[in-house]
């Protein structure tokens, strides 16, 4: 088999994939969208952030599985065009790059209204415009930089994230003059109950706590520059449940216990507002910096995965060759210059409708990254019945209890594609979800089919619905 990331530099280390894992969970959903999710349902956003934590947990144990099988640079995008179809795979690949410049609208977003805190007055495009040059050159350097940044953007987010645990959980049990600890965690029942909204408000907020966890996927992105992917991949993915239980539940558990849920508006971050509100402004100012640390993070880790899998795409002729240049530090530098011209939208987008554009946002990114889920898991389920007992039996990092917990996590994510059409502020994402996906059918009728269609049949012995390019290119 020939490697088709080969002319990509193997600089990602065991400490940096694991960082980049860690960091991965924590971002923009967490430090600005839980607001939102707090106000939807209320204390039940615990449970629902469980319920998420689960099903992407499976997701990642199915992409492990296939990644660690076969490390490639087109990760979950190739999955697709071997186990599903080309058109499957160019949908996927085409899709996370979709769902990577949305999320990445959001976080620059995020980066915008968090500057704010200390300069009101500047507009907040400007701080967009500003962030989106510096990390468009960060990740023109060697990929070794850019896994270097993020190892100390994620430690510091885990660190800040402990440390706020340990200074909540001393608010609640001594007080210090600034919280009534008779309380207790009554605040979590209080204003209506766990279910203060109702079983419809806990139902709305699975599109903002599904977003919240997007880009873990980037996990399997990095197996082709992972120097030793059998050991670091499963390493990292199987801290999920750990990450969803700290930094999540854990976490908003405090946030909630402090400040009743009811008093966590939707201006800044909530982890912010709550020690601000509490009168330890120097504390404010500090996770302030953390939460900046968080976007930059975020913003830094996707415009890594969407350029990697639209190397991917052009190595496999469903993207324009021009994207697998590769500069002399083993960088794609073209998908960096496309991703940050496409990020100043978002400069646009906060000059022009500052006030709603991070739920829209959102709500078109839970989309884009439910469907990429979806194809992750009908790729994994088409490559377990590809293979003979023998084949599944050599796996070295297999999914749990299959087929049963594939087909959960299936349901789960039919279930939220679903709920986006109940909620106003969702459903246009089903609406710009189904045109791309019509945008992208016709453009892979138009483009990448015909190419495909002059290659030479397919033998019996080649993988059914690959393009026989493809195959060949793989050998």
């Amino acid at each position: 088999m020939k490697d088709i990331s080969s002319t990509l530099t193997r600089g990602l280390t065991a400490r940096h994939i694991r960082f980049i894992a860690l960091g991965s969970a924590i971002g923009t959903g967490l430090f600005y969208g839980s607001a939102e999710a707090i106000r939807k349902a209320g204390p039940s956003v615990l449970l629902a952030y469980l319920i998420g934590g689960a099903i992407i947990f499976i997701v990642l144990r199915a992409l492990g599985e296939m990644a660690v099988r076969n490390p490639v640079s087109g990760s979950f995008g190739e999955y697709a065009s071997r186990h599903i179809g080309p058109l499957a795979g160019f949908m996927t690949g085409w899709t996370y790059v979709f769902e990577m410049v949305i999320v990445l609208l959001a976080d620059t977003t995020a980066f915008g209204v968090y500057m704010g805190f200390w300069f009101p007055d500047v507009p907040r495009w400007i701080w967009v415009l500003a962030i989106v040059f510096f990390i468009g050159a960060i990740n023109l350097l060697n990929v070794k930089v850019f896994g270097e940044l993020e190892f100390w953007f994620s430690l510091i987010k885990v660190v800040a994230i402990i440390a706020m645990i340990a200074g909540g959980t001393a608010v609640l049990i001594w007080g210090f003059g600034i919280h009534d600890t008779s309380t207790g965690l009554s605040n979590l029942n209080s204003g209506g109950g766990f279910f203060a909204n109702g079983i419809g408000g806990f139902l709305g907020c699975f599109a903002i706590v599904m977003f919240a966890f997007g880009g873990s996927e980037i996990i399997g992105v990095t197996a082709g520059e992972a120097e030793d992917p059998e050991k670091t991949i499963p390493r990292a993915i199987n801290t999920v449940p750990v990450r969803i239980i700290l930094f999540y539940v854990l976490t908003l558990t405090v946030i909630m216990a402090v400040t009743p849920w009811n008093q966590i508006g939707d201006e800044g971050s909530p982890f912010v507002q709550i020690f601000n509100s509490l009168g330890l402004g120097s504390a404010a100012a500090v996770l302030n910096v953390v939460v900046i640390t968080a976007a930059l993070s975020a913003i830094n880790s996707n415009i890594f995965g969407a350029g990697r899998m639209m190397y991917g795409m052009a190595l496999r002729g469903q993207a324009p060759a021009v994207m697998t240049r590769v500069s002399r530090n083993g960088v794609p530098w073209m998908t960096v210059v496309i991703m940050v011209s496409a990020l100043l939208v978002g400069v646009a987008l906060n000059y022009l409708i500052p006030d709603r554009v991070f739920v829209v946002i959102a709500s078109i990114a839970t989309f884009a990254t439910v469907f990429v889920w979806l194809m992750i898991l009908v790729s994994h389920f088409r490559s377990r019945k590809q293979m003979s007992p023998a084949e599944a039996a050599e796996l070295k990092f297999p999914v749990p209890l299959w087929p049963y917990l594939p087909i959960f996590a299936i349901a789960g994510l039919g279930f939220v594609i679903v709920l986006l059409a109940f909620d106003a502020d969702t459903r246009v994402a089903l609406v710009v979800g189904a045109v791309w996906l019509a945008l992208l059918t016709a453009a892979y009728r138009l483009w990448v089919r015909p190419t495909t269609d002059d290659a030479p049949a397919a033998s019996a012995d080649q993988t059914p619905g690959v393009n026989p390019a493809l195959a060949a290119d793989l050998l």
